[in-house]
């Protein structure tokens, strides 16, 4: 059984504590320990941070403090698994570019809003062992990413929206994973709102992500 934390609050339009209730469920169902918390304060706690096998941080945009990024950070590099999605991770603490490192991308925008996209499966990882390539209706992120993380899953922009087709025909990873320092990090672009995880793909790569980084 591992020790998970699961952090949320920011920007309401993400919906941070329904998402994050599903990833809490999800992984209590597979007989591991779930603290749910609406504050970071837990974070800057080196003993807590310690005994956490994995941190799921559900804040979009919102602020950190100097001692809670550095607690949360030091806690992955000692070998704490991160795992995340969305503007929950991927647009979180955005003048904090050491945990940007950590994460391994930042959200920049996503062109036309909500829209129906394909991804399209670009491993034969475990995390994604098995799934098919599947449709979303959502938000399709454009991020700036490190080309070092290993990439599980794509999309492709059309460059119909907002006038900036320069992006037509645009490769971007949708899922990936990293390491940072000694620990584990899961990053995946989908789950806008809780609704998203009901399309079976969006839900599992999650579950599988969260599974692979726990210490």
């Amino acid at each position: 059984m591992a020790n998970v934390f699961v952090t949320w609050g920011g920007w309401n339009g993400h919906e941070p504590e329904a998402t994050a209730a599903i990833c809490a469920d999800a992984l209590r169902a597979e007989g591991h320990s779930v603290t749910m918390s609406d504050s970071l304060a837990p974070l800057a706690d080196d003993g807590f941070m310690a005994a956490q096998d994995l941190v799921v941080p559900v804040w979009t945009m919102a602020s950190i403090s100097r001692e809670q990024e550095a607690g949360l950070l030091k806690a992955i590099r000692a070998g704490t698994g991160c795992a995340g999605w969305h503007g929950g991770m991927g647009d979180a603490f955005r003048n904090n570019v050491e945990y940007q490192f950590m994460v391994g991308g930042q959200f920049i925008c996503h062109p036309g809003g909500i829209i129906d996209y394909e991804v399209r499966i670009a491993s034969d990882d475990p995390i994604v062992a098995g799934l098919a390539d599947f449709r979303m209706r959502s938000e399709q992120y454009f991020m700036h990413v490190d080309p070092s993380n290993e990439v599980l899953a794509t999309t492709t922009f059309s460059g119909e929206h907002w006038g900036i087709d320069w992006v037509k025909g645009v490769t971007m990873p949708v899922a990936w994973k990293k390491r940072y320092g000694a620990g584990k990090v899961f990053y995946s672009a989908l789950g806008h709102v809780a609704a998203d995880f009901n399309v079976p793909e969006a839900k599992e790569l999650m579950r599988r992500g969260c599974l692979w980084a726990m210490r």
